[in-house]
């Protein structure tokens, strides 16, 4: 019996919302795919690209940075930050031989339990799709 490629995933979520929709849905029993390894960031605005650069070269085969929503942030203007500095990084991807489909960058509110699971069974699914990331040697 042939086992199915279960990508790896590492997930950077904002205390006060993504992650609190997180752990909505897993207090609501809502089930999803267990390939995500979350991290807790006080905000999306404080990932730095190079921890999602250090993500793939560690072995992830996708990388999600969720927080607030714009205009929702906790930090007045974090979300915004990390939205420019990330399609700055997915355009440098293909560059780098990482398809820009595995970096993923996703607000998720509090109360949106429903659409974390929904965004981590998407993504985890677009990642099989996409299959394992190859090593592209310097």
């Amino acid at each position: 019996m042939a086992v199915e490629y279960q990508p790896r995933m590492v997930g950077f979520l904002c205390n006060w919302c993504s992650y609190a929709g997180a752990d909505m849905a897993g207090t609501s029993r809502m089930t999803y795919p267990p390939n995500i390894r979350i991290i807790r960031v006080p905000c999306s605005g404080r990932v730095d690209p190079l921890l999602v650069m250090k993500s793939f070269e560690q072995g992830a085969d996708g990388v999600l940075v969720s927080g607030c929503h714009p205009g929702d942030c906790h930090y007045t203007e974090g979300n915004y930050h990390a939205r420019r500095r990330f399609a700055l990084l997915r355009s440098l991807l293909d560059f780098l031989g990482i398809e820009k489909e595995r970096l993923r960058v996703e607000w998720v509110s509090a109360s949106e339990g429903g659409r974390f699971k929904e965004l981590v069974s998407s993504f985890t699914e677009e990642l099989q799709r996409l299959g394992p990331r190859s090593e592209v040697s310097p």
